[in-house]
């Protein structure tokens, strides 16, 4: 099959798909077809990265997440893509947002070792919150009295944070520049949401997800990314440990 070809098919599938669409699965679509000259898989991933390269600089780019390839409005017109919805964006808790970031950077973790971290407990509500989201779950427990759950991230929490593998996250160090962040979580959820997730801040999440935010009193005994830093095992990122589903 020649590559224009290939390409224009790629192209239909992943608009048609809505979500991302890995090498295997395209490869097993051009399996399915009948008396066709199919591509290989390295005709595919060519095919890709000339796609790519059609769209660099467009209102649309063709991205590579976790779990495939996706097309996607780049980053920088959220301002003008937000006005096709009436609904506000919620606003996250610092407390929610910084158990996503200590469970990003040093999964597998337990709710004890969060607290420990936080110094604060965490509420059984925001864990919860995050495996709604289906950025968190559980990736075994551990091996000592009460056989606490160890939580780690998904493929969902990768794709929505435009990232391929957890060594895409910002470093640690990176988190101390925090003037130069701008979120964009544009999450689905009820005017009505529990005070611990009504409003968002900014001192502990990665660069994806960081912004200028009102601070709550609830979030009064957060602690700096300094004291992070010196918490997790290598400051730069923790990748050890499996993440995603």
């Amino acid at each position: 099959m020649q590559i224009d070809k290939t390409k224009r098919i790629i192209e239909a599938v992943l608009l048609a798909a809505g979500k991302p669409i890995s090498v295997l699965q395209l490869d097993d679509i051009f399996d399915q077809g009948e008396g066709e000259d199919r591509p290989s898989r390295d005709d595919i991933r060519q095919a890709l990265k000339e796609l790519q390269e059609e769209y660099d600089g467009k209102g649309v780019e063709l991205r590579q997440v976790a779990s495939g390839f996706r097309f996607q409005v780049p980053q920088g017109f959220e301002p003008w893509i937000a006005r096709l919805y009436n609904e506000r964006p919620p606003r996250y808790s610092r407390a929610l947002l910084e158990t996503l970031s200590i469970i990003a950077y040093r999964q597998p973790v337990t709710r004890g070792e969060i607290e420990e971290i936080r110094g604060v407990a965490v509420s059984s509500h925001i864990t919860k919150t995050l495996q709604e989201r289906e950025w968190i779950r559980v990736l075994g427990h551990k091996d000592v009295p009460g056989k606490p759950a160890m939580f780690g991230t998904t493929r969902e929490f990768l794709d929505y944070f435009n990232l391929k593998t957890l060594n895409d996250l910002p470093s640690l160090a990176e988190l101390r520049d925090l003037e130069s962040f701008h979120p964009q979580l544009e999450l689905g959820a009820d005017n009505d949401a529990p005070a611990d997730i009504a409003e968002q801040d900014d001192s502990l999440i990665p660069a994806v997800a960081l912004g200028p935010v009102e601070e709550s009193a609830d979030d009064a005994e957060s602690i700096p990314v300094e004291e992070l830093s010196e918490s997790v095992p290598d400051a730069d990122k923790t990748t050890e440990a499996p993440a995603i589903g």
